[in-house]
């Protein structure tokens, strides 16, 4: 089934128009693997002309596609997710060589997806429209009658993240293609091949021809174009909070839907379960070595139990496996790139310099970075504000629940929140004041499960995502006003 992504052994092409396509450049981009350097693939570097043609090529298909019944497209819905089932190890093996996660969560990436994909088919079938009696409003007769559905949008660019190219990038396109949109899929450089794979399966699926496409190409010499073109109608994107700022401010009225960085707190209280709000925090901050937008990246603990906090984190801490993710049970794994070690010890080294304590954890090799702990962490220090993305963990002592409060609250991020203690009015009252999309109460920080919504405010993104909201958002209303001749 995965023979026509491959112009020869390693060299990858793009879903346009319904064909696997090389570009016509020449120009490959290399796709080194995490966990020892060997290359993976090499995917075309498209120009802004092929770009072009790719969006046209979306465009001229949307305009059929927004027709096909809802319940056509729920079918080709249902068989994507059949073969992602029926790949699910393949794509795995695929997925963990590319971004080094570790097997079990590679494998557990597709079947969500193709969970996610079977839910969004069975969401877009059970939304509903509007009818509207003129006569609510003051001063109207009975003679209106309003017909309100939801419509597409046109070519919807889905941009997705090095972290979950599979999962956030379905979690794109299932939405779109259920409101009636195409989409052309922006997949990340590291994520690249496991993208391709995806479209490949849609496809397979019964996609029609320019439906879904791909382009693979350098952010620096196609990212402004792409998201600026006028026939792109929607722009998703899940990265950084620096390149989602910067599409915000050079897509002007263009609508958008973003996910980006966080600084999730674990708010500790002093009635807490310890050993429950240790399990959750170890396992919310270095499952994947931390590389996730709604990982646990601080802890605020009122200070009374932090010490015994911070015995118990200790003691899990050492027992997590690190080293190469295709051996089982391994949690900490190589980071995408040094260049994501480098700035990580930039925040260790500033850290120690000013006064925190290394709790456990000092080695790296390349960019593997075993788990880190520091307790007595301030507020000076860069580690108690800036996204790390990787397996280190600051420790911030609070004398009360209002300063943890003011702590959180002061970040310029606001995804997530976790607060962990067995007073359900203290716990709602922390909620309340949270500025944060998603409050966890007595549990980690994490996406999910994807009917939720999931949102984050200030620096953290724009707009609702969650199976319903990413549907409605990826399509408007349309009224259809019916007046009759005579007034009842």
């Amino acid at each position: 089934m995965f023979n026509e992504l491959f112009q020869e052994k390693n060299v990858y092409r793009n879903l346009v128009g319904g064909r696997w396509i090389e570009s016509k450049t020449g120009k490959l981009i290399d796709i080194y693997s995490p966990i020892d350097g060997s290359l993976v693939g090499r995917v075309p570097a498209m120009s802004k002309e092929e770009v072009n043609y790719v969006i046209k090529n979306a465009n001229e298909a949307q305009k059929d596609w927004m027709n096909y019944p809802i319940n056509k497209k729920a079918e080709i819905l249902y068989r994507a997710a059949a073969i992602l089932d029926e790949r699910a190890e393949e794509m795995g093996k695929i997925l963990t060589y590319e971004t080094a996660k570790d097997r079990k969560s590679a494998v557990g990436e597709i079947n969500r997806t193709a969970d996610f994909i079977r839910f969004t088919a069975d969401a877009a079938k059970s939304l509903e429209g509007d009818v509207l009696p003129g006569d609510s409003f003051p001063g109207t007769k009975r003679n209106k009658l309003s017909f309100v559905r939801r419509v597409p949008l046109g070519v919807v660019l889905a941009i997705s993240p090095f972290n979950y190219p599979i999962n956030l990038s379905a979690s794109k396109i299932a939405p779109a293609l259920m409101a009636g949109n195409s989409v052309v899929l922006k997949p990340p450089t590291q994520g690249s091949i496991s993208s391709l794979f995806l479209a490949q399966v849609f496809k397979a699926a019964g996609v029609p021809d320019g439906v879904l496409n791909t382009v693979t190409g350098r952010g620096s010499e196609i990212g402004d174009y792409i998201v600026t073109h006028p026939e792109i109608h929607f722009i998703n994107f899940t990265g950084s909070t620096d390149v989602g700022a910067h599409i915000s401010e050079i897509t002007s009225m263009k609508p958008l839907l973003l996910e980006l960085g966080g600084k999730d707190a674990a708010i500790v209280l002093e009635d807490s379960d310890l050993e429950l709000a240790a399990d959750n925090i170890v396992s919310g901050a270095f499952s994947y070595s931390g590389q996730r937008c709604t990982a646990v990246k601080r802890i605020l603990v009122v200070d009374q139990v932090a010490d015994k906090l911070v015995e118990l984190l200790t003691e899990r801490i050492k027992k997590l496996k690190v080293g190469d993710p295709r051996e089982e049970g391994t949690v900490i794994v190589p980071l995408i790139n040094e260049k994501a070690a480098d700035f990580i010890m930039e925040l260790v080294e500033d850290a120690l310099q000013k006064g925190a304590k290394r709790v456990y954890g000092e080695k790296r090799e390349g960019n593997l970075i075993e788990p880190m702990l520091f307790d007595n962490v301030t507020l000076d220090m860069r580690i108690a504000w800036e996204e790390p993305f990787g397996p280190v963990l600051p420790v911030i002592r609070v004398n009360n629940i209002d300063e943890a409060i003011e702590i959180a609250n002061k970040s310029e991020y606001g995804l997530q929140s976790s607060v962990f203690t067995k007073d359900i009015d203290k716990a709602f009252y922390i909620a309340d004041r949270l500025e944060v999309g998603t409050v966890q109460i007595n549990n980690k920080t994490e996406r999910g499960p994807d009917h939720f919504p999931f949102l984050g405010v200030k620096s953290s993104g724009m707009g609702t995502q969650g199976i319903k909201y990413s549907i409605e958002a990826m399509s408007r209303p349309k009224a259809v006003v019916l007046n009759f001749n005579k007034d009842y």
